[in-house]
């Protein structure tokens, strides 16, 4: 999380500054790219088994004496 967070950090100084553009090393940029990817794949595979565990819970109402 650390390249996401220089990243968010560049641009807020910028933005300060009143800039325009944001430039970054290419290094920088594989390291951004490839965290994010990360990320996204993680969240994709807690998706995959929030979906997979859902659980169906079956509710029987009866009247009884009413």
């Amino acid at each position: 999380m650390i390249h996401i967070k220089r990243f968010i950090d560049r641009i807020a100084h910028v933005e300060s500054r009143v800039g325009k553009d944001v430039v970054m090393t290419l290094v920088d940029a594989r390291a951004l790219r490839d965290e994010l990817s990360k990320l996204l794949a993680d969240n994709c595979k807690l998706l995959e088994g929030v979906t997979k565990q859902v659980e169906t819970i079956q509710v029987e109402v009866t009247g009884g004496k009413f």
